[in-house]
């Protein structure tokens, strides 16, 4: 039997991302959408750390109540500009005050940071992964969130390039490199983005 992994998320793209890592020749993949997950997860926490820990302990308490054993994921993640204090930070999603315009995004960065030099900035991810199971008296028990994180450092480009990935992906140039994420595929872009580098961490410790 295939262990069944949450990925606390809408998003099919991060599905991909951790499939990828994990694989799924043991592992089955699921979204929120997936499950038919109704509840409501207010992200509404100080740091990439508390909403992740929001995200996966919600859903693994709609989980117990459904009485359905998984391991849940989930991913807080975004874009820190060094040269604007770190925005757009945990607000990457929103950051042109909706959500779900990577465009609009993308253009709010830039006019941010016309002008300026310093375009260094990195991709955070922290990861938290928590486990419903049922204990000998037929009870389900989530465990306590533990805490992966990644990165990846590199430049924010001049103008957005490319047409795979999402979010920032146009214009980020990761060190090393002179294409955007969004030029790069994914078995290029895997072993060196921030999200892939919390997976990797969560898969060294599940072995």
């Amino acid at each position: 039997m295939k262990r069944l992994f949450v990925i606390a998320t809408g998003n099919p793209g991060k599905i991909r991302d951790f499939a990828f890592i994990l694989g799924t020749e043991h592992n089955e993949f699921k979204t929120l959408k997936d499950i038919g997950f109704d509840g409501d997860i207010d992200e509404n926490g100080d740091s990439f750390a508390a909403n992740a820990i929001i995200k996966s302990n919600t859903t693994a308490e709609w989980l117990a109540k459904k009485g359905i054993e998984a391991t849940v994921l989930a991913d807080d993640s975004g874009l820190e500009v060094f040269s604007l204090n770190g925005e757009p930070g945990i607000y990457s999603a929103r950051y042109c005050g909706h959500h779900d315009d990577d465009a609009a995004n993308n253009v709010k960065l830039m006019k941010k940071l016309e002008g300026v030099t310093d375009r260094s900035a990195r991709y955070f991810c922290v990861l938290s992964y928590q486990t419903v199971s049922q204990n000998a008296d037929g009870k389900f028990e989530i465990s306590k969130p533990k805490i992966y994180e990644g990165e990846c450092r590199g430049q924010i480009n001049f103008a957005p390039i490319g047409d795979k990935g999402f979010g920032y992906d146009p214009l980020f140039v990761p060190n090393g490199e002179t294409r955007t994420f969004a030029q790069m595929e994914l078995a290029e872009k895997k072993p060196i983005s921030h999200r892939g580098n919390a997976i990797r961490a969560l898969q060294a410790d599940l072995t």
